[in-house]
């Protein structure tokens, strides 16, 4: 997934914004929380993303998958290549870190998106 597919695919989620953090990292976030990071001039250094327990431990048993610097601990991983992971499970896993950070959002957040 090149980089305007991904600002496409990321911005076409409700209520999703994008903006450049720590001077280079593209992030796509839902009410002002992160759900989405990636170098801002390319996808090919990787992307970040939330994820569950479980899943965080599936995919960190890949190759070219490891827990993401700083954020680990909070289940975030870093997919550092694209190709250990098809481009609908990429899809998918952006859309479930999406979700994830939606559900954390306080009440009040949530209904101004929707």
């Amino acid at each position: 997934m090149n980089i305007e597919h991904l600002r496409k695919f990321c911005l076409s989620m409700p209520g999703a914004t994008e903006d450049i953090k720590w001077g280079a990292d593209l992030c796509f976030c839902v009410g002002e929380k992160m759900f989405c990071v990636t170098a801002a001039d390319s996808s090919a250094g990787g992307i970040s993303i939330k994820c569950t327990p479980e899943k965080f431990d599936e995919l960190i048993e890949r190759e070219g998958i490891d827990p993401a610097a700083y954020v680990g601990r909070y289940k975030w991983v870093h997919i550092a290549d694209l190709d250990a992971v098809t481009p609908n499970e990429l899809k998918e896993l952006i859309a479930q870190s999406y979700q994830l950070v939606f559900d954390k959002l306080p009440p009040k957040v949530k209904k101004s998106i929707k």
